[in-house]
């Protein structure tokens, strides 16, 4: 399970956490512009918007998770068991399979209009990259530094929302995740008020009392509410590293710790990386389950006329810095 979060501080940052029980060796992928991207029913791209983010990738192409183009566009895919579904190519539609989605998005718009006008014309096929790697269940965020969009693929057909919190984690559908904030609007970062009975001596006796009630636990439902009240409570910082530093702060409250939640097969799962984009700078930070240190790859450090991916795999390895 993972939770994605979109926030404007003085820059504008998109980043996600990725859960599971294991890494499947992705790494930081920078797809420069005449990289030709090959889908399975539209027309070959030859060239299109230079992008960053953290994909595996197979047979020399990119397989985002998440990514950020050169306009400062964002996408990211997130787990959405149960729900999506995809079918095969319809005519008269623009049909892309779900492994292209965040490319033939990212390499053609350069905002969440433009992107909400391709989608209006997509059908979403079910074409697997491999036969071992069939496509997967997931419902999408988009966002740039004006708004965000949600997109879901299900049985109905394809719907795209408004998300005006800038967050998204995965079951269940995003109008009932967006609905459940209506349970807690009387959460607040200040003290509470003495609502329960005016002639009792009742006084908040600690700090942080306001947010009493605020879902804790590791549901995809309850990181939703908690992304959402951290993130729009957050305050932000004058400098890009203090930004930058709060964004993985609002993300730590959401991190799976190895233990607390196994799957039926008793595997654990763990956030494997935590990412941030400051979208218009082309810098895309993260973090591992094994390293805390924050780590940066730019977009614009790489040619990005180029015709070959650039890679770095992702750092694992505790970076422990010694005082003495």
């Amino acid at each position: 399970m993972c939770t994605a979060i979109t926030w404007n501080a003085k820059e504008h940052y998109f980043g996600r956490t990725l859960d599971y029980t294991r890494s499947f060796g992705e790494e930081v992928v920078i797809t420069p512009r005449n990289y030709p991207f090959h889908f399975r029913h539209v027309k070959e791209r030859e060239t299109h918007f230079a992008m960053i983010g953290t994909a595996l990738v197979c047979e020399e192409y990119p397989l985002y998770y998440d990514a950020v183009n050169e306009k400062g566009l964002g996408m990211a895919g997130l787990n959405f068991p149960g729900n999506a579904v995809y079918g095969d190519p319809v005519h008269g539609k623009e049909n892309v399979a779900q492994f292209e989605l965040i490319p033939w998005i990212l390499g053609q718009c350069d905002s969440v209009e433009a992107a909400a006008k391709c989608l209006r014309r997509l059908n979403i096929t079910r074409d697997a990259f491999a036969e071992n790697l069939p496509a997967a269940e997931l419902h999408w965020i988009i966002a740039d530094h004006r708004k965000a969009i949600t997109v879901e693929a299900e049985a109905e057909g394809l719907r795209i929302y408004d998300n005006p919190v800038g967050v998204l984690t995965n079951n269940p559908p995003f109008p009932f995740q967006l609905f459940q904030l209506n349970n807690y609007m009387h959460l607040s970062p200040e003290d509470p008020e003495n609502h329960f009975g005016t002639e009792l001596p009742l006084h908040p006796y600690c700090l942080g009392l306001g947010a009493l009630g605020l879902p804790g636990d590791l549901s995809s439902q309850s990181r939703f509410v908690r992304a959402a009240f951290t993130k729009i409570h957050a305050v932000q910082g004058e400098t890009e590293e203090e930004n930058v530093n709060q964004f993985f702060h609002i993300l730590e409250n959401v991190q799976q710790t190895r233990g607390c939640s196994r799957t039926t097969e008793g595997d654990c799962e763990i956030t494997i990386y935590t990412s941030c984009c400051s979208a218009a700078k082309g810098i895309y930070y993260y973090t591992t389950y094994g390293n805390h240190q924050i780590t940066a790859v730019k977009l614009r450090q790489e040619n990005l006329d180029g015709t070959g991916l650039a890679r770095w795999p992702m750092i694992r390895e505790e970076k422990m810095r010694m005082q003495n």
